[in-house]
Parts: structure tokens; sequence; C-alpha cells
């Protein structure tokens, strides 16, 4: 790698006889590092260029000695500014096609990355964006290897196949029927009977799954800061998911009177008058709810006798935006789940992970007799990237609980992922700062979709109650009628 980086540094008053001084000065402190530079009058001009450290982190080192070079002779360093930073490095593969990063401009030939930067604050140089400039063009490189590959996905178990009530997709018969109903874009409202199968299936996961085990339950904001999806990776990962919050300005109604006068004659919205009335987001409504849990948790040193900590909310709707890919309650902008966070040692996890997997089997199979398969998915990326070591392959990762939908056909590929269970190892352990006495902390989690749980059952065992295993009726002992509506 080469770094050449000139940069200018602003005195309080000129410093132009103090040059061979300042020469014999910079000598003497051994930066390992090509340095020139010139003074006119109260401005200093910096050449530094390098192949073994950053020359950005040197000038940083540097400007703190000249603080003190300078304060001796009275003289006031002012400002720190990058005029022109050029950067040269390799890389392991060709892109595969042209590539931009903001702030700089660059040229790749071979293997062989030019990065130009120029006219930046002292900001730029502390904040590390350069570091993270370099490492971003080596990961849009790889991820242009990866890009349109499938997940890595291997079957670890499936159930026999089953004689299924119907091949009816539910989510149209439940519209049909009344039962659900479309509000807005991938948001349904479900009607008593609707409402009530969801309760079972929530009810059956508490009292089957998540009590058994210990979990705690806590109650989270369906509000999510950028700076938590900043340390879990939701917002570089998929912003184009995110549903974004905007608060009022204010609540004053001078401000909104215009707003509220154009409502009234147009009875429409006047996107432009609302958009003048809110501020810039800051925060999203809530992808996925660890992320909230893990926010909670940041700074926390966690108590040796409380590991692992065992916690699940069901109080917080997610909310995605699934543009053209949605279909019945099953993919949807809004669904409703529980989340399971569990953190504790790496045999802590294992043993939790294996007491899941039980309690799941155990809920499919003798609860809601399912057709449903479990297969160990690890995402591509994850494995180019080299995050998940050789032998730690069977502890982290996820293992994905699938269904078949008879309504869809072909029994070789139309199943349904209907729950999961992840280890994480330390992502969000680091990213958060939680910590315990001695021990090193995992963590992991498990989506219970409880749209997806019903969506199966249904599937497979049709709507007529009485056609239902019994089983599955000890927690809905009946099924509530739909209003009548003349």
């Amino acid at each position: 790698m080469k770094f050449d980086l000139v940069c200018s540094i602003g005195l309080s008053k000129s410093a132009e006889d103090l040059q061979g001084e300042l020469a014999s000065f910079i000598e003497k402190l051994g930066i390992e590092a090509k340095i020139d530079f010139s003074i006119n009058q109260n401005e200093i001009l910096l050449n530094i260029v390098s192949e073994e450290r950053r020359s950005h982190q040197i000038v940083l080192q540097l400007y703190k000695q000249l603080a003190r070079f300078f304060g001796k002779h009275k003289i006031g360093v002012r400002s720190l500014s990058l005029k022109e930073y050029n950067i040269e490095f390799e890389i392991e593969k060709e892109p595969l096609k042209e590539l931009s990063i903001p702030f700089a401009e660059l040229e790749i030939k071979n293997k062989k990355v030019k990065m130009r930067i120029s006219e930046k604050n002292e900001e730029f140089l502390r904040q590390g964006y350069i570091d993270r400039m370099i490492r971003l063009v080596k990961e849009k490189i790889e991820k242009q290897y990866y890009e349109g590959k499938k997940e890595y996905w291997q079957l670890i178990w499936q159930s026999k196949e089953k004689k299924h009530a119907w091949n009816k997709d539910p989510s149209e018969e439940m519209q049909k029927l009344g039962w659900i109903k479309l509000l807005g874009k991938g948001k349904w409202f479900f009607f008593p009977p609707a409402a009530a199968i969801m309760r079972a299936m929530e009810e059956i996961a508490i009292k089957e799954v998540v009590l058994p085990l210990g979990f705690k339950e806590i109650i989270q904001p369906m509000h999510v800061s950028f700076d938590t999806w900043i340390k879990t990776g939701h917002l570089e990962g998929m912003p184009g998911e995110i549903y974004y919050i905007c608060e009022p300005k204010s609540r004053e109604i001078e401000d909104w009177e215009k707003f509220v006068d154009l409502l009234k004659i147009t009875r429409k919205v006047d996107e432009n008058e609302l958009i003048k009335n809110l501020k810039f987001p800051k925060e999203g409504v809530c992808y996925a709810q660890c992320p909230n849990i893990y926010s909670a948790l940041a700074g926390k040193t966690i108590a040796e006798e409380d590991l692992p900590l065992l916690l699940f909310d069901r109080s917080t709707p997610s909310d995605r935006y699934e543009a053209g890919g949605k279909h019945g309650i099953e993919r949807v902008d809004e669904f409703h789940r529980i989340e399971i966070v569990y953190i504790g040692t790496k045999e802590q996890l294992t043993e939790i992970v294996e007491k899941l997997i039980e309690r799941y089997r155990y809920v499919f199979d003798k609860i809601l007799d399912l057709e449903w398969r479990m297969a160990r998915v690890t995402p591509f990326y994850l494995q180019q990237a080299g995050l998940i070591a050789e032998e730690e392959n069977e502890i982290k990762g996820t293992i994905d609980f699938e269904a078949y939908l008879p309504y869809r056909g072909d029994r070789s590929k139309e199943w349904l992922e209907i729950q999961n269970v992840s280890i994480v190892g330390e992502k969000y352990i680091k990213a958060f700062n939680i910590k315990t006495q001695r021990s090193q902390l995992w963590s992991g989690c498990s989506g219970i979709g409880l749209e997806r749980w019903m969506t199966a059952f249904l599937a497979q065992k049709g709507l007529e109650y009485d056609q239902w295993p019994s089983s599955f009726k000890k927690y809905l002992p009946r099924l509530p009628e739909m209003p009548k509506f003349l």
C-alpha cells in the first residue's frame, strides 16, 4: 500500500523564520515516512508519503507534536485540512463492473486501486472515514461476486409426507369469508375468527416454547433509532426495506394552518406542504425486535449467575417495505412475531438451541401436526467473508424451519419458512459493549412469526374447524363467529 498525503496546517501567526528549527524537530521524532514541508507565513504545507503506516494517522500524531513545538514559540496551531490524498492498494479480485464510493475518485486496473481524495476538513481525517472507504471498496468488489447467488442450504431433517385437507390458498379463502381485510399495502385487519387463530398460535408458542425454557418477557418501543441500526448493520444492510419516522417540527396550529386549509378545500394531502412541517427522520419503525433489546443492554455487565440471559418480546409489530413481494398474510409489510433473544457462553447457547429445536419439533409434530423440515442456512456472503470459521460452522449460523404449502403444488420446492433459530456469536455483544464478569459472551435469537405459523397450519388443515387436530383445539376450544353485516 502507498499513502501520499498533502495537507495544510494553519497557524495563529507567521512562522517562516522557524523553518530550519522545525525540520530538526520533525527529524528527531523518528517517524518512518517521507515528510516534506514548507511554511508560507501562517500556513504549513505538509506532504507525507508512507508505505507502512497510513499517512492520515501520521499527520494526526504529528499535529499534536507541532502544537507542542509551536506553543513554545507562542504560536497557536489553528486548523488542519486535507488538500489531496492519493492512496494505492491491492485487491484480491478484479471488479466485475465499474464501482464508485462517496468522497473519492477511483481508478482500478487489474488488481490495483488508486483512490484520490481532495479538499476535506479535519473531521474527515479524524473520524475514520478513510479506513472505512478502503474497506468499502473491497466489500463492494466482494459483493459483485456473491450477488445473485443463493444462500447455503442443507437439509437436516424432514417429516413424512402427509395427506392434507385441501389445496387452496388460505389467505384468499379467508378474504372470501371476510375473516381478513387488507387495510393499506401489506397490512391486514383480522376479524374475530382469524384473530382467534392467531392468538391460539401465540398461546402455543408462549406456553409450549418460551416459558418452559425460562424466557422472561420485556416490552419495548416500536421506534428504533438510527444509532441502534448502525450498530446492528440493519441501516446499511436493508435501508430500502425500512419504514422511516418523521416527527412534526411543531404542534402549533399556526404552523399547520396552510396544510389544514388545503386539506379542507381539496380533501387531499398536499405533500409539499406536509414535508415543510416535518423533521428529518432519525428513527424508523421496528424491523425486527432484537435491535432494541441489545440497545437496552448496551454497556451493561451481566452477573455470571444470571447467565444465560433469556428474554422475549411479543409487544411490537414489525414493519418491512416488501414492494412487489407481498402475498397473503405470510409475506406482508406488517406482521406479528415473538422475538426470543439469548445471551450466554458458547456452551450455554448451544444447549439453548438444542432445547428450542426440541420444543419447536413438539409443537409442529404433536400440536399443529404439520409436514415440515429443518435446514441449516448460512448466507453466502458470510461464507465468502470468512465470518464463520470452519470449526464454528456447526455452532454459528441459522437453522430454518419450513412447512410445505399444498396450494402451491410442487413438493420439491414450495415450502414456507415458518421459524428460525440463530447463533450470531459476538457480533451484537461487541457492537453494544455487553459484558459479564469472566466469560466470553455470545448471543442468538429466534423469531416466531405468528402469521407464518397460521398460514402453514391453514394451508395444510383447511378452514373447517371440525377437521383441525384435537391437540390444536385445546388452545382454541371454540372458533368465534363472524359479525353479521347487512
